[in-house]
């Protein structure tokens, strides 16, 4: 499966916010500077993720994105879902019907064994998704990361 790099931009933009104080807030632009990516595509990422309920945005002078919930209550599922959907990437288009090679419709009642392989696949990588919380991932890192990234994006010290 391949996604867009908009899911990595996403994942990491909210591992960030994670690592800030409930309260902190970090705007579109900071958060586009901090990864080194472009502003108004990112912006596109982070209205996904508000709209999926993993970020809440604020307006105005200390205007800026923040969890929606805990860290400990958003899934790493939960972040790829707002930004990329949450349809199966495989399509069975029934192919072992057609052309020269097409089989008879009796020895197709069953689904095609190789899209139940897949979407055995895709609820495995769901399930694996769904395992992990921001806060999981927040309590992986080298201690330091944490304090650091709570600096260079709020300016506020440990």
């Amino acid at each position: 499966m391949k996604l867009p790099e908009s899911s990595e931009w996403a994942l990491h933009c909210a591992a960030s916010l994670a690592q800030l104080a409930p309260e902190d807030t970090v705007g579109t632009r900071r958060l586009a500077e901090h990864f080194g990516v472009p502003a108004p595509y990112l912006a596109k990422q982070l209205a996904h993720l508000v709209r999926g309920g993993v970020l809440a945005g604020t307006t105005g002078p200390r205007g800026g994105f923040r969890l929606a919930r805990p860290a400990s209550r958003i899934t790493v599922l939960d972040v790829i879902e707002a930004v990329d959907g949450a349809a199966d990437p495989y399509r069975c288009r029934e192919i072992r019907q057609q052309g020269r090679g097409a089989l008879p419709e009796e020895d197709c009642r069953e689904p095609c064994v190789l899209a139940v392989t897949m979407r055995r696949a895709h609820q495995a990588w769901r399930s694996s998704l769904a395992a992990v919380t921001l806060a999981d991932v927040v309590g992986t890192l080298a201690p330091g990361v944490p304090d650091r990234t709570r600096r260079l994006l709020t300016g506020a010290e440990g």
